[in-house]
């Protein structure tokens, strides 16, 4: 199993951790996805990825396309496409805000996290997000690099 893919007992959790890199995080919202059977059983045994998957609005709906849910391997010849577009259920107003701040220029809403919850719904977390400079990534590098290094000497002191 991958880094990014966690799953413990019964919960699953998939983490974009690129998106942290790439993007100054403005507002986190949760989002329920609509999902066919043989999805939501995929998701289940994490076999789903969210590196290339993005978030856009049409007739004022969030879709979210080129989200990976591998083919449920006990499916039949009615299993899902890999990569088809998927409706994001928020709430209206969420809905609008968000809309509103993603025609500003520099917004944009990147999947972050996708995990089941307690009641055993798929759950995706989205974030209202602004680009990063290039210089802010390498902020991001350097103090990364420090806190490896701190860590390193923490061990070796214990």
């Amino acid at each position: 199993m991958a880094k990014d893919k966690k799953q413990t007992g019964n919960q699953v959790e998939i983490v974009n951790r690129k998106a942290k890199y790439e993007y100054h995080f403005i507002d986190l919202y949760e989002a329920g996805i609509k999902l066919w059977g043989t999805e939501i059983k995929s998701i289940r045994a994490a076999q789903a990825n969210l590196n290339d998957a993005y978030c856009i609005f049409r007739k004022g709906e969030l879709y979210v396309r080129s989200l990976f849910i591998g083919e449920y391997k006990f499916g039949t010849s009615n299993n899902h496409d890999t990569r088809r577009v998927r409706k994001l259920l928020l709430k209206k107003r969420e809905l609008e805000k968000l809309e509103k701040k993603v025609k500003e220029k520099g917004f944009t809403i990147v999947p972050y996290r996708l995990y089941v919850n307690e009641r055993g719904f798929a759950k995706l977390e989205i974030a209202l997000a602004q680009g990063k400079k290039v210089y802010d990534k390498r902020d991001s590098i350097k103090a990364k690099d420090n806190k490896r290094e701190l860590d390193r000497m923490k061990k070796y002191r214990v």
